[in-house]
């Protein structure tokens, strides 16, 4: 594979590609705004590219799509925790990205704020289902409950990034949809809580008989009862349903849990 425009773009940066040609785990972010918004763009357009040659959708994410998709990741982390770093890289970015980009910044503060820190040693991954099957499962909820797949596939993500993360919450919501039990002998349709076609489609059951979509909002303050849960489902179902690959970026971003001691990465490439 050729070298990415975005080691050209970072070369003073001391830019280190790995055998995939992506950056390392761990690779620097710039810290200047100019820098940080090529930066940020280009590996936009190189994800965006590495996703086309993904075939087929259904298998694993190749190491391209994996760690170009964690750098992005790392950026959008590095600017929601520095405001005025934001602001500067924002204004600088072409105009869809820059949109782009604040739907996405919006979003992961409000969930950063509604999260309760959590010891690490507790917490439990694994793969997600395949990309493809996921989609598919979400189509067919759209059909049968007239539930947006976009925002079915919003709220796997804000729930445990697509089922990468096991753990049941604090207050004992389970499986990749995160139901209470309770709920879920509601909703559930027979089916298992911790399968992500069953988890998906009592989703949407639920969304639906709680308003769902004519009244989409109330459905989602239903499913957890807070505004800013809500504004975050729906700037990422925004940013999904206006572009696919949109849904392939975010099932490749890695699971971050907040410790009592910080941000730490329980996912992806490049841990011990």
């Amino acid at each position: 594979m050729t070298r990415l425009r975005l080691s050209a773009i970072t070369a003073a940066l001391l830019f280190v590609p790995t055998a995939a040609g992506a950056p390392a785990p761990s690779e620097p972010i710039p810290r200047e705004p100019a820098v940080l918004a090529r930066t940020l763009a280009a590996t936009t357009d190189e994800l965006r590219a590495a996703i086309a040659r993904w075939r087929p959708k259904s298998a694993t994410a190749p190491d391209d799509v994996v760690l170009l998709a964690l750098y992005q990741q790392r950026i959008y982390r590095l600017l929601g925790r520095d405001a005025l770093l934001s602001r500067g890289t924002l204004r600088l970015l072409p105009m869809r990205l820059a949109r782009a980009s604040a739907d996405l910044l919006a979003a992961q503060r409000e969930l950063h704020r509604l999260t309760p820190p959590i010891a690490a040693r507790t917490i439990k991954v694994g793969p997600a289902s395949p990309a493809g099957a996921l989609l598919s499962y979400y189509r067919e909820a759209e059909r049968r409950f007239n539930v947006s797949w976009a925002v079915l596939a919003a709220v796997n993500f804000v729930e445990t990034k697509f089922g990468k993360l096991r753990s049941a919450s604090a207050a004992g919501a389970q499986g990749p949809m995160q139901f209470m039990p309770a709920t879920w002998r509601r909703y559930g349709l027979g089916g298992d809580i911790h399968d992500a076609h069953d988890a998906i489609l009592g989703a949407a059951n639920y969304l639906h008989t709680s308003g769902a979509p004519t009244h989409l909002r109330r459905a989602l303050h239903a499913y957890n009862p807070s505004s800013s849960y809500v504004d975050a489902v729906l700037r990422y179902a925004r940013r999904i349903a206006s572009d696919r690959t949109t849904f392939f970026a975010f099932y490749s971003w890695q699971v971050f849990v907040k410790t009592p001691t910080g941000d730490r990465r329980v996912t992806g490439p490049g841990l011990p």
